[in-house]
């Protein structure tokens, strides 16, 4: 039975468990208010962020660190016998990085010099000849003029005696005579000219060996001291330099090893002029433009090293386009593939030396697209070489040296001062 108590007014009391089940209802709307209030806060907050930040980034965690891989090749065949430098080796530009058997080059160095010193010695004679052609023109006219006078008397000698035969003041006899010497000197006039004619097209056929040149300006000294240079260069390369500063890396070169010409030996890598190659989807390329700051991480150095860059162009294709194996759409089933763009990225030098990075290492790239006023295209044409080495400079000017050396050594002061 109920002992339920009646109140004083007569009604059944409220149960006990009332106040308990209102209070835990009004703490579960309490809770969910608050987290409706905090996805609403949440939600507000990204909405702002992403229209004051977020619109203006894109980013892509396709990348990879990038940079020149030189790769030394010998010009020259031969054989190996020395290694200057060997892989994680930073080196030096012009530092020898192998050494080639010169014994060849420089036979044929030798060989090339003496042709060339003999080479000038021929032609000097040919400018000597000149001068003794030139003597025998003067001689031979000496000739014709000496013979000229000659006919020039027995005409004279002749025209004398013809009146006077008719009177008989000159016998027959002395004017046959006469004329016989006139005769003979017509003959010897003629003869003295063809001679000066000849003498004169001696020396012609001399001058179009030697006219308009000099002795070290003849082309057939020309033509040997090429050759001297072409030797010379070839005893040169047979070592190798390197083009660059950088970090050697896939040394495959062995001592005694035969290499011929354009046989990879090893690369230098060089590290302090380093990129960023990042691939951003095609849907992701539309506010991106040259000259727009980018943040990158590295994985090497995680977050808390972080790179500053700016976009310095936008590839010409997409990746697929530039493949080995390029993709055929047109045959078989088709599924659209989302492409990517390779965009390059400069990296600041000052942070790259500090904290320095390694070819193909993994970037997290962000670039800030708020800036729109860089184009996407670089309209202006390149002003400068992409890059430049002078060291195989230095070895044209030594082969110019040595030819200048045996060209001194072969000239006389006879052929210096023509």
């Amino acid at each position: 039975m109920s002992t339920d108590t009646p109140t004083p007014s007569g009604a059944p009391a409220p149960a006990a468990t009332t106040a308990p089940a209102d209070i835990n209802a009004a703490r579960r709307r309490r809770g969910l208010t608050l987290v409706a209030a905090a996805v609403v806060l949440a939600g507000l907050a990204w909405g702002g962020w992403h229209w004051f930040e977020g619109r203006h980034r894109e980013d892509t965690d396709n990348a990879y660190v990038s940079g020149n891989v030189v790769q030394i090749t010998p010009l020259v065949g031969g054989t190996v016998i020395e290694i200057g430098a060997d892989d994680t080796e930073r080196v030096r530009a012009g530092q020898t990085l192998a050494r080639l058997d010169p014994a060849d080059a420089r036979v044929a160095l030798a060989q090339a010099e003496a042709q060339l010193g003999e080479t000038v010695r021929e032609v000097r004679a040919l400018f000597a000849n000149n001068g003794a052609l030139d003597a025998q023109v003067r001689l031979r006219e000496a000739d014709l003029a000496r013979a000229r006078a000659e006919l020039a008397r027995a005409e004279d000698d002749a025209a004398r005696r013809a009146p006077l035969v008719a009177s008989g003041a000159v016998g027959k006899e002395e004017y046959e005579h006469a004329s016989a010497q006139l005769r003979s000197a017509r003959s010897a006039a003629a003869a003295a000219e063809s001679a000066v004619q000849a003498a004169r097209e001696q020396l012609a056929a001399s001058r179009t060996q030697t006219e308009g040149t000099s002795v070290a300006q003849h082309p057939r000294v020309q033509a040997a001291a090429a050759k001297v240079r072409e030797a010379f260069l070839a005893l040169q390369r047979t070592q190798l330099v390197s083009p660059v500063d950088g970090v050697v890396a896939r040394r495959s070169v062995q001592l005694g090893q035969r290499v011929q010409a354009g046989t990879p030996l090893m690369a230098v890598v060089g590290l302090n002029q380093l990129w960023v190659d990042a691939n951003f989807k095609e849907n992701q390329l539309r506010d991106l433009r040259i000259g727009q700051r980018a943040e990158m991480e590295a994985d090497l150095w995680g977050r808390k090293i972080v790179y500053h860059g700016r976009v310095v162009g936008l590839g010409a294709g997409t990746g697929a386009a530039f493949a080995l194996l390029p993709a055929q759409n047109a045959t078989g089933n088709w599924i659209k593939i989302v492409q990517r763009v390779p965009v390059r990225i400069s990296l600041d030098p000052k942070e790259l030396a500090e904290h320095p990075l390694r070819v193909g290492l993994s970037m997290n790239v962000t670039v800030d697209t708020r800036d729109q006023s860089g184009p996407q295209l670089d309209p202006s044409a390149a002003k400068d070489a992409a890059a430049r080495t002078p060291i195989y400079a230095a070895q044209d000017a030594a082969a110019e040296a040595e030819v200048a050396r045996v060209l001194a050594a072969s000239l006389g002061s006879a052929a210096k001062a023509r």
